[in-house]
């Protein structure tokens, strides 16, 4: 491919962001049992892993994930076009590449947030994946990257990418300390910047600009997808779209409000009810292929998050012996504590 991906803002008006050790399929299968229309991220995949590794283990997914994407980490441009390929052949929606981690280990292997500091390498990159496969190749970034924190910094390594053809930007309003930092502290320490991100889809007013970092509640989606002033500039921009992380999995039930409220859909909100008793279901069938209950019922603890029962519902759901107790029904059987539980708590006043 050539030509520019265009801009596809309603496509990633709001995302799922990619953890590691999080996002597997069985998050996102869970994900998607809330929000029909948020865009879900894999855990970031080292092309190492896909190409010298089990690909069917890493990339196998369940057509209900859809639209899911592939976040790659990797900074050959050879070895990530073969690995896009792969995931294009497995049915990802898009391949986005990881330029935002500033772990250790990732440093080591070339790839992530020190990756901002070769603009022309990420942009040969992009190109080989572009020429590789039909799907948008995305780029997930930060703002900076130790003491490079100019904003003609980003604007350029945004623009060599755009030269290339990546048409969508998914920009962590922070910047990353390389040394001295861990990765916790990355995501907390260095201040947020939204204006940044602001001024830089002003300045590629025809590329897609998500914004993640520090957003932890619809509203606050809201707020950040609507136009504001640009600092020392008299025009207003808005984004395109949002990417919520941590919150997203401490508190998922708020991806059940996420296509009502920056979708507009008209569809009832799910319960956690009636999500608790799908994925039941779902790990009944995932029992029979001999995955573990803990595998699947680990990403839904905070489930029941702020409400009463949400400790007996995490307590029963951790525990080893339950889990080897009820197997398959052990959802519903969490189910069953809560509400007997609600049965023996006073009326509320």
């Amino acid at each position: 491919m050539t030509t520019l991906e265009p801009a596809r803002d309603a496509l990633h008006r709001f995302c799922v962001a990619p953890m590691m050790d999080w996002t597997d399929r069985h998050c996102r299968y869970f994900h998607r049992q809330l929000s029909r229309r948020a865009r879900l991220y894999t855990e970031m995949l080292t092309t190492g892993t896909l190409l010298h590794g089990d690909a069917e283990r890493h990339l196998a997914f369940d057509a209900a994930e859809h639209p899911v994407a592939l976040q790659l980490g990797g900074s050959e441009p050879d070895q990530l076009a073969r690995a896009a390929k792969l995931g294009e052949r497995y049915g990802y929606t898009e391949i986005n590449l990881n330029c935002g981690c500033p772990s250790e280990r990732v440093q080591r292997g070339a790839f992530g947030a020190c990756l901002m500091a070769e603009p022309s390498l990420v942009a040969d990159c992009v190109k080989a994946m572009r020429d590789a496969v039909s799907i948008p190749v995305t780029v997930k970034h930060r703002i900076g990257v130790d003491d490079r924190a100019d904003y003609e910094f980003v604007r350029d390594f945004v623009g060599a990418l755009h030269v290339a053809g990546c048409g969508v930007f998914i920009v962590h309003a922070r910047s990353a300390l390389l040394k001295g930092l861990s990765p916790k502290q990355n995501r907390e320490v260095p201040p947020l910047d939204y204006s940044c991100v602001r001024r830089l889809k002003r300045d590629f007013a025809t590329a897609t600009f998500v914004l993640n970092g520090g957003i932890g509640t619809l509203d606050a989606a809201r707020k950040e997808l609507a136009a504001v002033d640009v600092a020392a500039v008299d025009e207003v921009v808005g984004l395109d779209g949002v990417m919520l992380g941590r919150a997203a999995y401490h508190d998922p039930f708020l991806l059940a409000g996420v296509d009502q409220a920056l979708f507009g859909d008209a569809a009832p909100t799910a319960t956690r009810e009636a999500v608790a008793l799908r994925m039941s279901e779902y790990l009944r069938l995932e029992m029979r292929s001999g995955t573990a209950p803990r595998h699947i019922v680990r990403h839904m603890l905070g489930l029941f998050q702020g409400l009463r029962g949400a400790r007996q519902w995490r307590r029963t759901l951790s525990d080893a012996d339950q889990l080897q107790r009820y197997g398959a029904d052990v959802l519903r059987y969490a189910l069953d504590v809560i509400n007997d539980a609600h049965a023996h708590w006073p009326a509320a006043a």
